[in-house]
């Protein structure tokens, strides 16, 4: 499916950016705490864009073809994305630590989607 490709390249994309932001215009600015913090998120970001791809090229027909397993992988792993490695981005910035407690559910998107992705293929298997 071309929106989960089009979402992965532009998360990679995005992960690319800050992550030289980070590296460069942040490093002096923020303490190595929040430093390890952003980059962490950075890391889950690329990680999951990477996985969205794949999710693209799966829905393809010649391979596992459009399914509504594969379909909710990607948005939930989009959605662990912009809860996860956002509310992390954000903490990293401004130093609320409660932002820390919404980071757990971006992680649980993650995982739902990794299992998503796991049914759709044994389905495909069987």
């Amino acid at each position: 499916m071309p929106f989960f490709i089009i979402a992965g390249a532009i998360n990679a994309a995005i992960a690319v950016g800050f992550g030289a932001f980070g590296a460069h215009a942040l490093k002096d600015r923020l303490s190595e705490h929040y430093l390890a913090i952003w980059e962490t998120a950075v890391q889950y970001q690329m990680f999951h864009a990477i996985a969205l791809l794949a999710i693209g090229i799966l829905m393809s027909s010649t391979l596992l073809g459009p399914s509504t397993q594969l379909s909710w992988a990607g948005y939930l792993i989009l959605a662990g994305i912009i809860i996860f490695s956002g509310s992390l981005y954000v903490l990293s910035l401004s130093g609320i630590g409660i932002l820390g407690a919404i980071t757990p559910i971006g992680g649980v998107a993650f995982i739902a989607g990794w299992i998503m992705l796991i049914i759709a293929a044994v389905k495909f298997g069987r």
